[in-house]
């Protein structure tokens, strides 16, 4: 006897993400630190770094120099783009420093734009965020080709942004166009290393270094759209300066809250003495950021205005 009774198969197919990102920070006021530091990441890699002191858009990962063997003018290209994003920076920060009624200080402005491609489907799907000191202000919904001001402060961008049909159509062109087909090829040169299950990354640690605050009692968390992040991140002990000052660092385990555009804004909360900073200014203690996400750390004294 043969049993004819229908037997059901189950195809387990593996999709898998892959996303590239342009993460720029522009700065104000922040000692030692460049104005502008941008930063493309593939897959959770930093491939390329720029900054306003090099003023050159330039490699971080080997297999990323062949590029210039298929586009000779790739890397004047990007600089060129990158130099003309310092003054874009710049001009946003004072803008909004306006429209926040703030003078002086430490101000942020960080942009994330990028896109995801599946694999399987070879769906895309492009974005762009824009953040103010760790909020967002502007957000490129990209389907509807439409800037949505998350914050009042950006209105005027928005209806500006709106009714530029030309920069619609250029965010369209690069998010849609150019960055999967960077994307595809950044895979293929760097496939031995990027081309592998989420599973098989090794663990990504960000870390911050505050040194030079004083007195020592100092409360250090990171924060992502204004909650605190508890949850593997990893406090240094507090250890002397030979100044008596005091430093310390806290490190974050990127490897189970991975997102194609998440940017984390950590701050420092110290109780601080007159030696780190006036009453009304961020302290100009000296800070120190590892890691492949561009990350801004900042001591503020819980008197000052902000």
């Amino acid at each position: 006897h043969t049993d004819m009774r229908p037997t059901t198969l189950f195809l387990l197919v593996s999709t898998v993400i892959h996303s590239l990102r342009y993460a720029h920070t522009g700065s104000s006021e922040i000692p030692n630190v460049p104005d502008t530091v941008a930063v493309v990441i593939v897959d959770g890699y930093q491939t390329n770094h720029y900054d306003s002191i090099t003023r050159k858009m330039v490699p971080t990962q080997t297999w990323m120099s062949r590029v210039s063997e298929d586009d000779p003018d790739y890397w004047e290209r990007e600089t060129s783009f990158w130099r003309d994003q310092e003054q874009y920076a710049r001009m946003h920060i004072e803008f909004y420093k306006e429209r926040f009624n703030q003078s002086g200080g430490i101000h942020v402005l960080q942009v994330s734009h990028g896109c995801e491609w599946d694999d399987e489907t070879g769906e895309v799907h492009g974005f762009d965020v824009v953040r103010y000191d760790g909020e967002d202000v502007l957000i490129l919904d990209v389907k509807a080709r439409r800037w949505i001001a998350m914050k009042p402060q950006a209105l005027s961008y928005q209806h500006r942004y709106n009714k530029d049909e030309g920069w619609l159509e250029f965010m369209d062109h690069r998010l849609l166009k150019e960055c999967p087909e960077s994307l595809k090829k950044s895979l293929d040169y760097g496939k031995s290393t990027l081309q592998r299950t989420v599973t098989d990354h090794p663990p990504e640690f960000m870390s911050c270094l505050a040194t030079g605050f004083y007195p020592h009692r100092a409360a250090i968390f990171w924060r992502k759209d204004g909650e605190e992040i508890h949850e593997q991140v990893d406090h240094g002990e507090l250890l002397n300066n030979h100044d008596g000052s005091f430093q310390m660092s806290v490190d974050l385990n990127m490897s189970l809250i991975r997102h194609v555009w998440l940017i984390l804004k950590y701050i420092i909360f110290a109780s601080c003495s007159s030696g780190c900073g006036s009453g009304a200014e961020p302290a100009s203690c000296n800070l120190k950021v590892t890691g492949s996400v561009p990350l801004v750390c900042m001591l503020k004294c819980p008197w000052a205005r902000y």
